[in-house]
């Protein structure tokens, strides 16, 4: 894996050319959306010893936008993968291109990136379909038998999620596990509801596709071996966990 590959992904992918923006850094190449104008990959050669590597020697990387800051917390943790150098690194990684991240894996970020930096427009046409862990309250809801007499249920809708989407339920306190798989077939219904616990501006139909047992993906589970420690509202599946659930 190195800058051509990237650029040749790009140039084919999303037919946008390198712009190189610093005179005293002429190798230094920007990737901007054509529409917003926002950067959305930043290739550099970087010395080692100034990404906490040992050695001098200049490597290429790739500083690429992350949206969903869970899953940033989680490739972080990657080899040749660290928080962006130069950038913000609550929201930018930083990708080695010296081989030490598989190509499949770059390309991927590269295409996360570039939805996370798109304008709403963009996002809507070509964001593909995308996996949510949702939680849900059994005190306030009977999530336990939602689904015992229909396959198809309203929901509230969480911000991001579209049709065709995949979304896990997350059944809290006493439950406390993943106990359905569900698709999006339907979002953006108008409905409107607030009390002191919830406020619901649009629902969206999801379709049961699988049950899983009780103790199968238990909170302890995720967080020991998936290191997920909180589910407060729709989140992204890591890729390890995502593999565990479709088995």
């Amino acid at each position: 894996m190195d800058r051509q590959t990237v650029f040749d992904y790009i140039k084919k992918k999303y037919h946008v050319l390198p712009e190189y923006p610093w005179r005293k850094y002429d190798s230094n190449a920007v990737f901007r959306h054509t529409d917003n104008k926002k950067w959305f990959a930043l290739v550099m050669d970087v010395q080692s010893n100034k990404l906490g590597l040992s050695g001098s020697e200049y490597i290429d990387v790739v500083n690429l936008k992350m949206d969903d800051l869970f899953f940033r917390d989680i490739i972080i943790k990657e080899d040749g993968i660290m928080p962006a150098y130069h950038m913000n690194k609550m929201h930018w990684v930083t990708v080695l291109l010296n081989g030490m991240v598989p190509e499949k894996r770059v390309l991927e970020l590269i295409d996360m990136s570039f939805l996370a930096t798109a304008s709403a427009k963009k996002k809507e046409k070509v964001r593909p379909p995308k996996e949510w862990i949702i939680p849900s309250n059994p005190k306030y809801y009977d999530i336990i038998h939602a689904f015992d007499e229909t396959d198809t249920i309203d929901w509230k809708q969480g911000a991001g999620i579209k049709m065709g989407d995949t979304v896990f339920m997350y059944v809290g306190a006493p439950v406390s596990a993943v106990l359905y798989k569900c698709k999006v077939t339907e979002t953006n219904i108008p409905y409107q509801y607030q009390d002191k616990n919830l406020t619901i501006s649009a629902l969206m139909k999801i379709r049961l596709l699988k049950r899983y047992a009780l103790e199968q993906f238990t909170f302890e589970v995720l967080k020991s071996e998936y290191g997920i420690y909180a589910i407060r509202g729709p989140r992204g599946v890591p890729n390890s966990l995502s593999s565990a659930l479709k088995g």
